[in-house]
C-alpha cells in the first residue's frame, strides 16, 4: 500500500517567517502525553462519554434478547398461599330446611409446581403440573381435607390466529441486530467527532504558532521601518502600516490563544482525559492511499447499514398487522389430562388417585361492527403501502450516501496533494519575500500581501487534510466497511 507525503514539517510550521520562528512552540507546558489521530480515536471509542453510553445502549439490548430467548426454554414456577384465614358468621343450611347462622373459621393452603413450555411451531403453550392443597374448618363445623394432583399435562393451543411466538421471534431477530449495527455506527461517528475535534486543536495550536511567528515578524519590520523612516528612506504611511500590522498581529495572538486553550478542552472531553492533563498531538506524516470502487461500496452500505434492518423491521411490523385482521375468528383449544384424589390424611390423598380430563373449545368472532374492521383493513394496507415506499426512498439515499462518499475520499485524497503542494509553495514565497523585502526591493504591501497568502495556504492544507480523515471515517460509517483491510468492521 502506498502512501502519501504531507509535509512532516508542517505539523511544526508557524508561518512563513525564518525558520528559527517557524520551529517556535506555543507557550504551554511541556506535554506528558502526546497523541495521534488513531490514538486520540482508540481513546474516545474506548473511554469517551458518547462510547460508554453506546456500550450500554448495546449491552442492555444484549440482555433483552437473552430474556426473549431464554423465556422459549422451559419455565419452572412455583405458586401458591401458605395459608389464608378467615373467620367469619356463616349461614349453614340445616337438615330439616332452616338456616343457622355459626361463626366458622377456615384455614387453607395451596402449593403448586409447574413446568411451562411454549412451542413455536404452533404458537400454543404445553405445561406439566403438580399440586397440593389444604383445607380446615373449626368452629361450628370441624373438617379438614386434602387435595392432591400428583401430575397433569396441560395444552393451550390458539386456532385460525397468527402464530405470535414466530412473529416475536422474528422482530426480536431483526431487534438485536439492528442495535449491534447502530453500535458499529456510533463508533464510526464517535471517530468523526474525535477528527474534528482533534484537527480543531491541531489547526488552533498551528494558528497560534503562526500568529506568534508573524507578530515577532512584523515587530523585526516596525522597528526596521522606524529606521528608514528616520533616515528619509520610507514616508510616515508606510510606517503607519506596519504599525497598524503590528498591533494587528498581536490581536491576532491573543485571539489564537483562547481560540488554542478552547480546542484543547474540547479534545479532552472528547477523549475523556483530566481537564488538568497535559495533551499535545501530532500528524502522521502519510495518510492511507487505496482505491474505492463505488459499487463495492454502495453493495456494503445495502448489506451492512443498520438502516436496511430498520426498513425490515418495518416491512415485518407492517405485514404483521395485516395477518393480524386477516386471522380469522378468534378460537382457542384448551385440554388437560391427570390425576387427582382427596382424603382427610394426607398420605390418603396420594393413594389410588382418579383421572381427571378436561377439554374446552372457546370461540369468540364479531358479526357486525358497522365497517371498522374494513376500515382498520385498509388503514393496514395503506401503512404497509406507506412503510413500503419509505423504505424504497430510504434504500436510495443509502445507496447515493455510500456512492458520495466513496467519491468524497478520492476528491479529499487529491485536494491534500494539492493543498500540501500550495503549502510549501507559500512558504516558499514568503521567505523570499521577507528576504527582498529586507534589502529593500519590494514594497511592504507586497509583504504583507504574501504572508496572508502562506497563512492562508497552511489553513487550507491543515483543512484539506482533516477533510481527508472525516471523508475516510464517513466512507466507514456510510457503508461499515473497511477497505484499507478489505473486511466488515466487526
Amino acid at each position: 500500500m502506498s502512501k502519501i507525503p504531507v509535509l512532516l514539517c508542517i505539523a511544526l510550521a508557524a508561518g512563513a517567517a525564518p525558520a528559527a520562528m517557524r520551529c517556535q512552540q506555543p507557550p504551554m507546558q511541556a506535554p506528558t502525553q502526546v497523541i495521534t489521530l488513531q490514538q486520540a480515536i482508540a481513546m474516545a471509542q474506548s473511554q469517551g462519554p458518547l462510547a460508554r453510553a453506546a456500550t450500554a445502549q448495546r449491552e442492555a439490548a444484549r440482555q433483552r434478547d437473552k430474556a426473549f430467548n431464554a423465556r422459549l426454554m422451559p419455565q419452572i414456577s412455583l405458586a401458591g398461599s401458605v395459608p389464608t384465614y378467615q373467620r367469619a358468621i356463616t349461614p349453614v343450611l340445616q337438615p330439616d330446611g332452616t338456616t343457622l347462622y355459626t361463626p366458622l373459621q377456615q384455614t387453607s393452603s395451596n402449593l403448586g409446581l409447574s413446568i411451562t413450555q411454549q412451542i413455536p411451531l404452533t404458537g400454543g403453550q404445553l405445561s406439566v403440573g403438580s399440586s397440593l392443597s389444604q383445607l380446615q374448618l373449626s368452629g361450628g363445623q370441624q373438617y379438614k381435607s386434602y387435595t392432591t394432583v400428583p401430575y397433569q399435562v396441560s395444552l393451550q393451543q390458539p386456532l385460525f390466529r397468527p402464530n405470535e411466538i414466530r412473529w416475536n421471534d422474528q422482530e426480536q431477530s431483526l431487534t438485536i441486530e439492528i442495535a449491534e449495527r447502530q453500535y458499529l455506527e456510533t463508533r464510526e461517528n464517535i471517530a468523526i467527532a474525535t477528527t474534528n475535534a482533534f484537527f480543531a486543536f491541531y489547526s488552533a495550536r498551528i494558528n497560534l504558532n503562526n500568529s506568534i511567528a508573524n507578530a515577532a515578524v512584523n515587530d523585526t519590520v516596525y522597528t526596521l521601518n522606524k529606521g528608514r523612516f528616520q533616515v528619509g528612506k520610507i514616508g510616515e504611511n508606510d510606517l503607519l502600516q506596519s504599525e497598524l500590522a503590528l498591533l494587528r498581529a498581536r490581536a491576532a495572538a491573543d485571539q489564537a490563544k483562547l481560540d488554542f486553550d478552547r480546542s484543547l478542552s474540547a479534545l479532552r472531553i472528547v477523549v475523556n482525559v483530566p481537564p488538568s492533563s497535559a495533551l499535545d498531538v501530532t500528524v502522521t506524516p502519510d495518510v492511507p492511499d487505496f482505491q474505492v470502487d463505488t459499487l463495492m461500496a454502495v453493495r456494503q452500505a445495502l448489506r451492512n447499514q443498520s438502516q436496511v434492518r430498520v426498513n425490515e423491521f418495518g416491512d415485518v411490523d407492517a405485514n404483521r398487522r395485516i395477518a393480524e385482521l386477516f386471522g380469522g375468528p378468534g378460537a382457542s383449544v384448551t385440554a388437560s389430562y391427570g390425576v387427582n384424589q382427596t382424603a382427610g390424611v394426607l398420605n390418603q390423598a396420594y393413594q389410588n388417585p382418579l383421572e381427571s380430563q378436561a377439554f374446552a373449545l372457546s370461540l369468540s368472532t364479531p358479526l357486525y361492527l358497522f365497517g371498522a374492521h374494513s376500515a382498520d383493513v385498509q388503514a393496514a394496507r395503506a401503512t404497509r403501502e406507506a412503510v413500503l415506499s419509505s423504505n424504497k426512498l430510504s434504500v436510495a439515499n443509502i445507496e447515493q450516501g455510500a456512492r458520495y462518499a466513496a467519491l468524497g475520499l478520492d476528491q479529499a485524497r487529491r485536494g491534500l496533494i494539492i493543498s500540501a503542494k500550495a503549502d510549501t509553495v507559500g512558504n516558499k514565497r514568503y521567505e523570499v519575500a521577507y528576504n527582498r523585502y529586507v534589502i529593500g526591493k519590494i514594497s511592504y504591501a507586497d509583504l504583507y500581501i504574501s504572508q496572508q497568502e502562506k497563512d492562508a495556504a497552511l489553513q487550507a492544507f491543515v483543512a484539506a487534510l482533516q477533510q481527508y480523515w472525516v471523508s475516510y471515517y464517513q466512507l466507514r460509517l456510510q457503508t461499515l466497511y473497511d477497505f484499507e483491510k478489505g473486511e466488515s468492521i466487526r
